[in-house]
């Protein structure tokens, strides 16, 4: 990658999107390179995050072939060491790699399985960090029906003080049904912002016991006392984690005609 950046405020809030992408699916091998609407799902997802117009799109990758094809879309994207523990670690190295000078102070990371995105989410989750008592900003929408709670794939969080209906404080992210008893249920979008001085905390810590057993790195922050915020919005953008939800993503962005060129 060779694009350059600059800012002539430093004092203002410059955000970049970062999306950490990597082939080493368990679940769905490939993933990022399966085809959806005629390209792969890496592009569909980085031409999502670019139609949210909110900063430099780059997509942080653990793989060549991710790279070549995010480069052939006309994208950006750099190289990461594969081993990376977390998608947020990943991103990490990338931002150290394209921008070594700290340009961007505010970061955003949309996970690479969110074909459908829409392109107001990631305003709504950086808002969020206007609070300077937060440390990580995410989303969630409402769960409808008692499938999405037993369904593992899905991640729950558990929120507090609710301010209004617009905004609350995450208590806990879990895969299981154990707060099915709760007035309101959560589903969690993969999609967080951070001020750059809290992302390097956060990958500065290690892997806490939960966020281990339960493949969630947002428990790393919750358990090292980190304050994460949750905007509410109406609508969960499809996560593709199964070949049921890629069949479902390709007919989604083919028939509604979603597919961003």
């Amino acid at each position: 990658m060779d694009r350059k950046f600059s800012l002539s405020d430093k004092n203002s809030m410059n955000p970049i999107v970062l999306i950490p992408s990597r082939l080493a699916s368990t679940r769905l091998p490939n993933k990022p390179l399966l085809d959806i609407a005629g390209l792969p799902m890496i592009v569909q997802v980085m031409k999502r995050a670019e139609s949210a117009m909110v900063g430099p799109v780059v997509v942080a990758c653990a793989d060549k072939e991710i790279k070549l094809a995010v480069e052939k879309a006309g994208g950006n994207a750099v190289l990461t060491n594969p081993d990376h523990p977390s998608g947020s670690d990943r991103i990490f190295e990338a931002l150290k790699i394209i921008d070594p000078q700290s340009v961007f102070n505010f970061i955003i990371n949309i996970q690479g399985d969110l074909p459908a995105l829409e392109p107001d989410l990631p305003q709504k989750s950086l808002n969020l960090l206007k609070n300077s008592a937060v440390d990580i900003g995410t989303l969630a929408s409402p769960i409808l029906n008692d499938k999405e709670l037993e369904d593992p794939n899905i991640v729950k969080v558990l929120v507090s003080e609710e301010k209004g209906g617009i905004s609350g404080k995450a208590i806990d992210f879990t895969r299981s049904n154990k707060y099915s008893n709760h007035i309101l249920k959560w589903h969690h979008i993969g999609l967080y912002t951070y001020r750059r001085e809290t992302l390097e905390k956060f990958v500065s810590l290690p892997q806490s016991r939960s966020e281990i057993s339960s493949k969630l790195e947002q428990l790393r922050a919750l358990d090292a006392g980190m304050r994460i915020d949750v905007a509410f919005v109406d609508t969960v953008p499809l996560g593709v984690d199964t070949p049921a939800d890629l069949e479902k993503a390709r007919e989604e962005l083919q028939i509604y005609g979603k597919r961003i060129n």
